[in-house]
C-alpha cells in the first residue's frame, strides 16, 4: 500500500480522509470465465456498509454495462462472450437500508420528562396541519394583498422590487389554477 493523504469528498460535500492506495489485479468471472483488470484501490475511512465502491474507470476499463434495477453487469470477456455477474438482492437491501441509517454519536444517558399530550404535539404546533386550524406562520415583513381572478388573494412582500413583482405578478395569476387552496385541492393526499 501507498500512502495517500487527500481528502475526497461524498454527495452532500461530507469530507473523508483517505489512507492509502493499492493497486489490484482484479478478476472478475462468470462461472469458469474470467476477466482481469488492474485497479487502483483508494482506502478511505468511511462510515458505510459497503466493502468497494468501483468508479467510473474501472467500469470503463472492464466495459461493463449495468441493470441497476436487475442488480447485475454484463461485460466482454477476453474471448468475445458475454459474461454476467449478479449482485445479491437481499445483501444489497441490506446496504441499502443501513446506509439510510444516521450515524449517531454516543451519548450519555439523562432522565427526561415526557410532557403530556396537552403539552406537545409530536410535530410541533408549528408542522402539524391537523393543530389549530387558524394558527398561521406569520411573514417576516410587510406585506400587500393580490386579489387573484378565483377569489383567493395572497399577500406580496412589500421588499420586492418593482421588476420582481412585474414578473412575478403576471406569472401567480396565470398559474392560479396550480394552487391547492384546501386538501381538496390535493387529490390523493390524505388530508
Amino acid at each position: 500500500m501507498v500512502p495517500y493523504d487527500e481528502p475526497i469528498y461524498g454527495f452532500s460535500r461530507e469530507k473523508f480522509s483517505t489512507r492509502s492506495y493499492i493497486d489490484l489485479h482484479t478478476v472478475f468471472h462468470d462461472g469458469a470465465q474470467t476477466k482481469t483488470i488492474p485497479i487502483c484501490f483508494l482506502i478511505v475511512n468511511a462510515p458505510t456498509s459497503y466493502n468497494v465502491l468501483l468508479g467510473r474507470p474501472s467500469l470503463n476499463t472492464l466495459g461493463v454495462v449495468i441493470s441497476t434495477p436487475h442488480l447485475a453487469m454484463k461485460f466482454p470477456s477476453p474471448s468475445g462472450d458475454i459474461l454476467t455477474i449478479h449482485g445479491d438482492q437481499h445483501l444489497a437491501r441490506e446496504c441499502y437500508m443501513a446506509s439510510l441509517r444516521p450515524q449517531l454519536p454516543i451519548l450519555q444517558t439523562n432522565h427526561i420528562e415526557w410532557p403530556s399530550d396537552s403539552e406537545i404535539s409530536l410535530f410541533g404546533d408549528d408542522l402539524d396541519p391537523r393543530v389549530g386550524q387558524d394558527v398561521r406562520l406569520e411573514p417576516v415583513e410587510e406585506t400587500t394583498p393580490l386579489e387573484l381572478p378565483n377569489g383567493h388573494t395572497i399577500k406580496l412582500g412589500t421588499r420586492l422590487e418593482s421588476e420582481q413583482r412585474d414578473i412575478i405578478t403576471p406569472t401567480l395569476v396565470g398559474n392560479t389554477d396550480l394552487f391547492a387552496w384546501s386538501a381538496v385541492g390535493l387529490p390523493g393526499v390524505d388530508p
